[in-house]
């Protein structure tokens, strides 16, 4: 009697984590439910972290590199409760620990941005707001990638 072959989706979700090289860790129906969830936070912060940004400059009439540190605060400091709770459930990482990450992700997910960015605004003839969207795809997805595998260690 021959034995069924196995498909390889279902063979690399029937393994565990651990046994599965990266790129297949995040090629899984469970990395894309994370990201979709990420994805939605994402949009959602974004969008708190521009109003405050707005608030703290036009009507508080704080300097806008300051501002820009707060609602970047703001922002990051809501996505890790949603991280937490939502997009990454069951981490047993402690919280504190896990927000520290969380935040030293957040720095690499900056540099990415303002890189990325640099080098559209300055190289190509792509508008500024054309290329901060674009930008936010690689730098959300390397965030995502670095907390879905190093902190909250579901991947």
């Amino acid at each position: 009697m021959r034995a069924k072959t196995i498909p390889s989706q279902c063979y690399a979700a029937s393994r565990s984590p651990e046994t599965l090289s990266v790129l297949n860790r995040f090629l899984t129906r469970r990395a894309g439910g994370m990201l979709l969830r990420n994805t939605v936070v994402s949009t959602g912060v974004f969008l708190v972290g521009l109003g405050v940004l707005w608030l703290l400059v036009e009507q508080a009439g704080m300097d806008p590199v300051i501002a820009t540190g707060i609602s970047f605060m703001v922002a990051n400091s809501i996505h890790y409760v949603f991280g937490r709770t939502w997009i990454f459930a069951g981490s047993d990482r402690k919280v504190s620990t896990g927000y520290l990450l969380f935040l030293g992700n957040a720095v690499v997910g900056l540099a990415v941005t303002v890189g990325l960015f640099w080098v559209l605004t300055h190289w190509t003839p792509m508008n500024y707001l054309v290329a901060r969207v674009v930008v936010s795809v690689f730098a959300g997805l390397a965030v995502f990638a670095l907390n879905a595998a190093f902190n909250f260690r579901q991947l």
